[in-house]
């Protein structure tokens, strides 16, 4: 793995913030454009950015503070704050950052809430894929040792397949964003906010295989990992909401 980049006898920068840094910086300039092209106010969507980046990154920080390795904590509490030591886990900041993001939306732009959150599937889903490649350089989130021919020291590489698989996922919603609601054959896909409720279904699907042959510490278990769980959950609620989708009116968007 390379999980630091030398520049000089003094200087070394850890690979997984570089990485995390760039995708973050041309995420930011991607959602700019989409908001563009799809006529919806920038200044919400920067606001909205900020909000995801802010709370993403304290609630997955939290989770594992509280729930990977709580007494570790407990007995230093300022490491808390040492984040750049590693120690994030990913649904922790899409929850708290959904929620915020939710309040936010139904406060500022309620009857656009769902054209918000399709807008925003695509470049979360871009982000994943590409923040797994940031695992990878890391050498965390590791896999099963195997003798398989594409193995990574010896392991599963977790953080390819993962990353992988978003990327497939990336292709099916772009493909679907392309099209003009009006123009999708099928019904439920008419509606506003089913590019998002996909995205936590497809996404949450390849998680659960992910996590399926993951071999690092994962806190507490309850038959199944944290993240496992979560995703269980979050593809019940993508299909609820998929369906419900189907029952309604076609929303008129901004675009």
């Amino acid at each position: 793995m390379f999980s630091l980049i030398h520049v000089s006898e003094s200087l070394e920068i850890p690979t997984y913030y570089l990485i995390i840094s760039l995708v973050i910086v041309f995420c930011l300039f991607w959602i700019f454009i989409r908001t563009k092209n799809k006529k919806l106010s920038r200044e919400l969507s920067l606001d909205l950015s900020l909000i995801i980046m802010i709370s993403g990154f304290i609630g997955a920080r939290l989770l594992h503070v509280g729930y990977e390795n709580l007494d570790y904590y407990l007995h230093d509490p300022i490491k808390i704050l040492f984040f750049w030591d590693g120690g994030f886990v990913f649904f922790g900041g899409a929850i708290l950052a959904a929620a915020f993001s939710l309040i936010f939306l139904k406060l500022k732009s309620p009857r656009l809430t769902t054209t918000y959150l399709d807008l925003f599937a695509p470049v979360l889903s871009f982000s994943y894929s590409a923040g797994r490649l940031a695992c990878l350089m890391a050498g965390c989130c590791y896999g099963r040792y195997c003798n398989l021919p594409w193995s990574v020291a010896g392991r599963h590489p977790t953080q390819i397949y993962a990353s992988l698989w978003e990327l497939g996922v990336l292709c099916i919603l772009l493909r679907i964003d392309s099209i003009p609601p009006k123009e999708r054959r099928l019904v439920f896909l008419k509606r506003t906010g089913v590019v998002f409720y996909l995205w936590m279904v497809l996404h949450s699907s390849g998680r659960l295989v992910m996590e399926s042959f993951r071999d690092d510490f994962r806190g507490p278990s309850w038959g199944l990992s944290i993240s496992s769980w979560m995703s269980l959950l979050l593809i019940f609620i993508g299909l609820i909401l998929i369906y419900k989708a189907q029952e309604t009116k076609p929303k008129v968007s901004a675009s």
